[in-house]
């Protein structure tokens, strides 16, 4: 027998505009994550602010796959992890509320974060030299990149000051042996920034497998030029142009997430 996912129902009519935009949109997330196989069954987390006064914020509930993530299944939490919504037996993950909370309560500008755990991401967070500016598009995320060193499975709320130092002002952030995380001050602008850094991280793989004699690092001050080139652009591209497309993708191939 099939295990079937409980239907949930709407909540369009029950939160206000901007809520339900911004479920939509991480529901999105959740979705495209699972589209371009970057989830790790259940096990990494993707969160949003809820606009108003509250300091709430939306995660999956634990039980749900990426793919079947909806606006409507989204749990509302507080800071300290407590369901604050109508979520008959839902479940939230310590570890995934002691990240994301740290960092919205911490940074204005982050109203979205994304949690990675993919196997390039990963090994790129075992390596000493970190991410290296070999390509375009690893000179695009390499100057906003912080690391944060491994400290086990996230239980220990005293780990969010840490984080949150480690992580200053960069809208990136390598856990060290463990994966990869990104902020946005919208849901779009931290998929397209995890989306590069993911594929830096995986043409760093790609690029070191085929062993390190012969690399060609880039020209001296290239790198910095690209960082001119790319800093202040980001968050128009990512609103104007990346996310609406990957939207109209989605609605193509999995339209379920709008419920």
């Amino acid at each position: 027998m099939t295990a079937q996912l409980k239907p949930v129902p709407t909540l369009r009519d029950r939160v206000s505009p901007e809520e339900w935009a911004q479920r939509v949109d991480l529901a999105a997330a959740y979705r495209l994550v699972a589209l371009y196989g970057w989830d790790d069954l259940i096990f990494t987390h993707l969160s949003a602010r809820v606009p108003g006064p509250e300091h709430h914020f939306l995660i999956n509930d634990y039980r749900n796959m990426f793919d079947e993530i909806t606006a409507s299944n989204l749990i509302k939490i507080d800071v300290e992890g407590n369901i604050v919504d109508d979520a008959p037996g839902g479940v939230v993950n310590p570890a995934g509320f002691i990240i994301h909370s740290a960092i919205h309560m911490a940074r204005e500008d982050a109203n979205a974060v994304i949690h990675l755990h993919t196997p390039h991401g990963q090994a790129v967070s075992a390596m000493k030299e970190g991410l290296l500016p070999h390509t375009q598009t690893a000179m695009i995320a390499h100057h906003d990149v912080a690391y944060h060193d491994h400290e086990g499975i996230a239980e220990a709320l005293g780990e969010r000051e840490r984080i949150v130092a480690d992580m200053g002002d960069k809208s990136a952030l390598i856990l060290r042996n463990h994966g990869t995380l990104t902020v946005g001050e919208t849901v779009g602008q931290a998929f397209l920034r995890m989306y590069i850094l993911e594929r830096a991280c995986e043409a760093q793989v790609m690029m070191l497998a085929a062993g390190r004699d012969g690399l060609n690092p880039p020209p001296e001050g290239i790198p910095e030029t690209v960082e001119r080139q790319t800093k202040g652009p980001m968050g128009a591209l990512a609103d104007r142009i990346a996310w609406p497309a990957l939207l109209r993708r989605l609605d193509r191939v999995s339209p379920g997430y709008r419920d």
